[in-house]
């Protein structure tokens, strides 16, 4: 009686040690996914990313409050370009975000109302708090680089009528190379987008 009872309990702790087992694997792997690494900032968690407990948009303005330029490039291998701020609250908070870890953000391009010949956007994840002082904006200039209510940072690289509500963050010098550079910049291999790369300098 007694060696049925053991072989029994032997059996129930197997099959409970191979259960967790296969749940910390499928843990792993969905935190390992390289489905994720196009869209990667660098930022570990949801948490406010100053490290600090309080209002994460009002620390990113004043951490961003003395930055006047930020440095972009088109693919992980581009040359630096330098985009110069706007003096807003806008420009300052994604500044002071940029500040605490560099951004490496997906270009897609599957927006059917979006003329990708003369502009780019990135999406900024959600989690960042960033305010808006938008106005209506009829010509953008080669160079302008907006923000565009929720998340999203807009830069034209060919001069364009538009009717859109943004809010002005900076200026790139619109050169020969820097056009070619955003037009030029290649897809991930195996992945289908393009990525920018946002730092301060």
């Amino acid at each position: 009686m007694k060696s049925k009872f053991v072989k029994r309990m032997t059996t129930i702790g197997a099959a409970t040690i191979i259960s967790i087992g296969l749940l910390a694997g499928c843990g792993q792997e969905k935190a390992s996914d390289p489905g994720n690494t196009p869209a990667d900032t660098n930022v570990s968690s949801d948490t406010d990313t100053t490290g600090q407990s309080g209002d994460g948009e009002t620390q990113a303005v004043q951490a961003g409050a003395d930055v006047s330029e930020l440095e972009v490039r088109f693919g992980d291998n581009g040359d630096a370009f330098m985009m110069r701020l706007e003096d807003n609250d806008t420009a300052r908070a994604l500044a002071g975000y940029v500040g605490t870890s560099d951004w490496r953000l997906p270009i897609y391009e599957r927006d059917d109302d979006a003329d990708y010949s003369v502009l780019q956007y990135y999406d900024i994840p959600s989690r960042y708090e960033i305010p808006s002082e938008s106005q209506t904006v009829t010509e953008a200039k080669a160079g302008d680089v907006y923000y565009s209510d929720p998340n999203r940072i807009v830069l034209y690289y060919q001069d364009a009528e538009i009717s859109e509500e943004y809010t002005k963050i900076g200026t790139f010098d619109a050169t020969e190379e820097f056009v070619t550079a955003v037009a030029e910049n290649p897809e991930l291999e195996g992945w289908g987008n393009k990525i920018i790369l946002i730092s301060q300098p």
